[in-house]
């Protein structure tokens, strides 16, 4: 909507609207709305009261009790708290208009009858409602004024588990309270904290990170370079390659049965140089025979 986005702009145009048509509900209620957004708040109340004469509804008593709030005069605005109409209300209308009756109790200076104001049955809520985020935030803070620590750990821790449209600041008022800082949030992996206790300790949790990804950045330009001169190695033994493939000539195609006269001859002088040397030794040869048998005859 306008008026949450930019509520100057939306009182403009309210403004407008209730100069051109002032005499219908709809449009005093809305320029009620965007001035108490906009904190001018003697306007708005005239335009609520206007409003809720013209309509006869009742659900702007909270709004109308802030803006006597505003104007500093609490006793006004408990005034409006304690109206009959207000029995009447919707469960988050009445819780909105509690708190702002405990607002004015403390305004007032009485914290122990603005605690009285919120402990109402809805305390014991669990359902994820803005009225109960913004209901246990006000208690939490009480409970916080009172020196009630533990108790308002509680129900800031409460207020932060139901409020998923962030309508509170509660987990930044439950991080003071334990004495961590909310340094990040992340939709996947949730809230991250870190221990501000002592001087030094956000410090080094910030820097620890930063090493870390250095030395990871670090590892990985020496990556980078044994990669790069993979790379040129590999482009070296590729050129190579290549050139004594084309200086080598391919060798000439003998006959096959060259090759096979030529296998049939290395196969037999391997048969010869395997056998023993003795053997070699004593075969005689023909020659030789030829001259003993000569001998023999001739004696």
């Amino acid at each position: 909507m306008l008026v949450d986005e930019d509520p100057e702009k939306a009182y403009q145009h309210a403004a407008y609207a209730r100069r051109k048509a002032s005499r219908l509900s709809t449009v005093r209620e809305a320029s009620g709305i965007a001035a108490y957004t906009v904190g001018k708040w003697q306007e708005a109340l005239a335009d609520l009261r206007a409003a809720r004469r013209m309509s006869g509804r009742d659900n702007f008593l909270a709004v109308m009790a802030d803006c006597e709030r505003g104007l500093g005069r609490p006793e006004r605005a408990l005034e409006i708290a304690s109206d009959p109409a207000a029995g009447n209300l919707d469960t988050a209308d009445r819780i909105e208009l509690r708190i702002v009756a405990a607002g004015a109790r403390r305004d007032m200076g009485d914290t122990k009858a603005a605690l009285a104001e919120l402990q109402v049955p809805e305390l014991k809520e669990r359902r994820a409602r803005p009225y109960v985020a913004r209901l246990f935030y006000a208690y939490a803070d009480v409970l916080e004024e009172l020196g009630r620590t533990d108790d308002a750990r509680e129900y800031f821790a409460r207020a932060s588990s139901v409020d998923r449209e962030g309508v509170t600041d509660a987990d930044e008022r439950l991080a003071v309270l334990e004495g961590v800082e909310l340094v990040d949030i992340d939709v996947e992996d949730g809230i991250v904290w870190t221990d501000v206790e002592e001087d030094g300790g956000s410090e080094e949790f910030v820097e620890a990170p930063r090493d870390r990804r250095n030395d990871s950045e670090d590892r990985g330009d020496q990556g980078e370079e044994r990669r790069e001169s993979d790379d040129r190695r590999d482009e070296r033994e590729d050129d190579g390659g290549r050139d004594d493939s084309e200086e080598r000539p391919e060798p000439e195609k003998r006959p096959d049965s060259e090759e096979r006269s030529e296998s049939e001859g290395r196969s037999e002088d391997e048969t010869r140089d395997d056998r023993p040397e003795e053997e070699v030794r004593e075969a005689p040869s023909e020659d030789e025979g030829r001259e003993d048998d000569r001998d023999r005859d001739r004696d």
